[in-house]
């Protein structure tokens, strides 16, 4: 008798946790609507739906949307010690302006979908994936950063320096944020030069807002320039770009050169530049870099290798190949 009892009372209990699974989770009823149907307690109704999740009566399953490969990314993630990896979707035939939009699209909903209203945001100053990324973002209804920094001096030609300026002027709107500008080139002809306009009150104080950066956005180049950059007066000339080479240089973020090891490229260019110091940029907290494309996989590759940025956003083949490499 006693074990016929039991075997009823635990047919029941599984079919009471059935029901009130089911009424849950496929029929979309409240727990308050369900307590009330069966004549228990909503008290009771959450530990019959926890215990259901625990006897293997409802088991979770995530279904992975198309166009979102999360298995990549947590390769990547693993493989280069990044707190986070976004691959974005990018047909294999498409151009390098397709593939820059699809990468700022997808930077533009990782930056939407994390940032506090808190965040400090240095960017850098010539990146046309970081505009494509400005372009593709809705205005926050809330603020969603307190400044935004340009990195690198983001004064040049006339003809494009509006590429520098429009950028962070965009980023800052759609942020509700105050824009801070460097009022310098990224390049100036000698270290004596440079020195100077560090030493100006004005430096000064974009220095500070360096420091107290959280956040760090920045595009990855190669050694090559970009076609914007190029035209800028910004670009390392040619003579230096062949020492640099040289050197082993492969990539820069923010004018900073470094090897495929990751290493910096330290000397007379770098002793030119106008923008944040390696030791202020590595200790930003969140670094993403936004990238991708074929001319960018060596870059890419020593920007991880030297842990200047610690998420990433790029295009699936891009993805695909650092994961094999």
């Amino acid at each position: 008798m006693s074990t016929t009892h039991n075997s009823r009372q635990h047919d029941g209990q599984v079919r009471l946790l059935t029901k009130v699974a089911r009424m849950y989770h496929e029929r979309g009823v409240r727990q308050a609507d369900i307590a009330q149907a069966l004549n228990i307690s909503q008290a009771k109704v959450s530990r019959l739906l926890k215990r259901a999740a625990n006897v293997g009566i409802v088991r979770t399953t995530v279904t992975v949307a198309p166009g979102v490969y999360s298995e990549l990314e947590e390769a990547l993630e693993e493989r280069y010690g990044l707190a986070e990896a976004v691959v974005v979707d990018c047909d294999p035939e498409a151009d390098d302006a397709e593939r820059i939009g699809a990468i700022g699209a997808g930077a533009a909903a990782y930056l939407e979908a994390t940032l506090s209203g808190a965040d400090r945001i240095g960017v850098s100053s010539w990146s046309q994936t970081l505009l494509a990324m400005t372009d593709r973002m809705r205005p926050f209804t809330t603020r969603g950063a307190t400044e935004v920094v340009q990195l690198l001096g983001g004064i040049g030609s006339p003809d494009v320096q509006n590429h520098s300026h429009r950028l962070l002027a965009e980023l800052a709107r759609i942020l509700g944020a105050e824009a801070v500008y460097v009022q310098a080139p990224g390049i100036v002809a000698g270290p004596e030069i440079r020195d100077s306009l560090l030493a100006d009150p004005s430096m000064q104080e974009v220095s500070r807002h360096w420091r107290e950066l959280t956040m760090a956005v920045m595009g990855i180049g190669s050694i090559e320039p970009s076609d914007i950059l190029a035209v800028s007066g910004n670009a390392f000339a040619t003579p230096d770009r062949e020492r640099l080479i040289a050197d082993g240089a492969v990539g820069d973020i923010c004018h900073r050169i470094f090897r495929s090891d990751g290493t910096a490229v330290t000397g007379p260019a770098d002793d030119r530049i106008i923008a944040i110091p390696v030791d202020d940029l590595r200790r930003v907290p969140r670094r993403v870099g936004i990238a991708g494309g074929r001319r960018k996989h060596e870059a890419i590759r020593g920007a991880l290798a030297g842990n200047w940025v610690n998420t990433l956003v790029t295009d699936l083949q891009t993805a695909e190949a650092l994961a094999e490499s």
